[in-house]
């Protein structure tokens, strides 16, 4: 067996355990565990079950609007004077984000087990916006955990999930961002994990949940390779998406990760600077630790507890990572880079007034560096980039922050 055999064998994982190398698996209480096996035992049923895939491809079809389109951004490309800038449209899907890729899936199972509820964090909101979604869809009740902080910045998504139906529950404590969300929506699970199904919105979390969100938003991926060959008659050459937690990045590398050829960026938030609490960048300044229930890099102090984090984009402002993307880390599959929040801004402005896009903030992290990379690798190259999400959601902050220095 060869190396490169070795290492595709390792990126399909994961093993039985739930886990990505050393990464993964499951770190919860013992009365959790029975009902985690319960949801991974019924995942396995459903998803080679020929009912539960066609009333999933029918609501990806004729619901969210797949397939998104692959768009060559030409206006951009020719400003940035190097390779040629593709986008994936995940910011076209009905909610506007990848979430409802795997949203939907995750209620449907619920859905099927019997679950009364679905309950999750968000910080951004856009899961919390497919989840409210997806439940309302499926005839289910939903709470949804929001950190206060993320509440102020993300108002137009917060009104969203009520007018859905969903409960909004702030989150004061802490940092009152996305870790403390996820913390409260953990607690509030362990109260009753027999009628509610806690929809983790990554590819974070106790096994089979980074299995299960990375299935389902590995859609992503098939499209784009399909799309992108159509398009050009080749592969593209980088693909370039943000990292927080990390479910669309794994939706789009998946598809391409035994293509040697097919340079892989993941981009995580800088912020402010790489002094503690000024960042997310998990897997630049991180190391193995546990947190929320499963094994992976994470931004710790010496005693291993989580450090505050920071992002201007809510959605990524987490200490941890999914356990795949630390696996391929490791292994050298993917490069994992950052970008700042000046650097996110800028290229939130420029794509909006370059191609009529407006990204989502955390998007924009990605468009950021592959601008950068586009001038590094020049002319006759192509990038792929996952837009994730569009900025519908971020207009009143960036305008109340940003708006001076960018003539509003």
């Amino acid at each position: 067996m060869t190396e490169s055999t070795r290492d595709l064998e390792k990126m399909a994982l994961p093993d039985k355990a739930g886990r990505f190398g050393e990464y993964g698996g499951s770190y919860v209480p013992e009365q959790l565990q029975s009902v985690l096996d319960e949801i991974t035992q019924s995942y396995e049923a459903i998803k080679n079950d020929d009912i539960f895939i066609a009333e999933l491809r029918d609501l990806n079809t004729h619901f969210t609007g797949r397939p998104s389109p692959v768009f060559y951004a030409k206006n951009l490309s020719e400003r940035t004077g190097g390779a040629d800038i593709y986008l994936k449209r995940e910011d076209l899907n009905h909610t506007g984000a990848h979430k409802i890729n795997h949203c939907l899936g995750q209620a449907l199972l619920a859905k099927r087990m019997g679950k009364k509820k679905l309950i999750a964090e968000t910080g951004a909101g856009q899961h919390g916006v497919a989840l409210a979604t997806a439940a309302t869809l499926v005839g289910l009740e939903c709470d949804i955990y929001m950190g206060e902080i993320d509440i102020q910045k993300e108002h137009p998504n917060v009104v969203r999930m009520k007018i859905l139906g969903a409960r909004v529950v702030p989150v004061g404590r802490g940092t009152k961002t996305l870790k403390d969300a996820v913390d409260a929506a953990f607690e509030a699970y362990l109260q009753d994990p027999v009628t509610q199904l806690y929809a983790i919105g990554s590819v974070v979390g106790p096994h089979p949940f980074p299995m299960m969100v990375r299935d389902f938003q590995q859609i992503v991926g098939l499209e784009a390779r399909e799309q992108f060959q159509k398009m050009t008659g080749k592969l593209p050459d980088n693909l370039v998406a943000c990292v927080g937690g990390g479910s669309n990045a794994m939706g789009l590398f998946t598809a391409f990760l035994g293509d040697k050829e097919v340079n892989i960026f993941g981009v995580e938030p800088s912020g402010r600077g790489f002094k503690e609490g000024d960042h997310a960048a998990t897997l630049t300044l991180g190391k193995p630790g546990v947190l929320h229930g499963f094994h992976s890099y994470l931004l710790q102090n010496e005693a291993g507890e989580p450090l505050p984090v920071y992002s201007v984009a809510s959605g990524l402002d987490y200490p941890g990572v999914g356990p795949q993307h630390s696996l391929l880390k490791d292994i050298g599959r993917v490069t994992y880079v950052t970008a700042s929040d000046v650097e996110a801004i800028d290229a939130f402005f420029e794509l909006s007034r370059t191609d009529g896009i407006i990204p989502a903030i955390e998007s924009a992290h990605a468009v950021a560096y592959a601008v950068k990379l586009a001038k590094e690798v020049g002319k006759g190259k192509t990038i792929l980039v996952n837009l994730s999400g569009r900025g519908d959601k971020d207009i009143d902050f960036v305008l109340e922050t940003y708006g001076k220095d960018y003539g509003l």
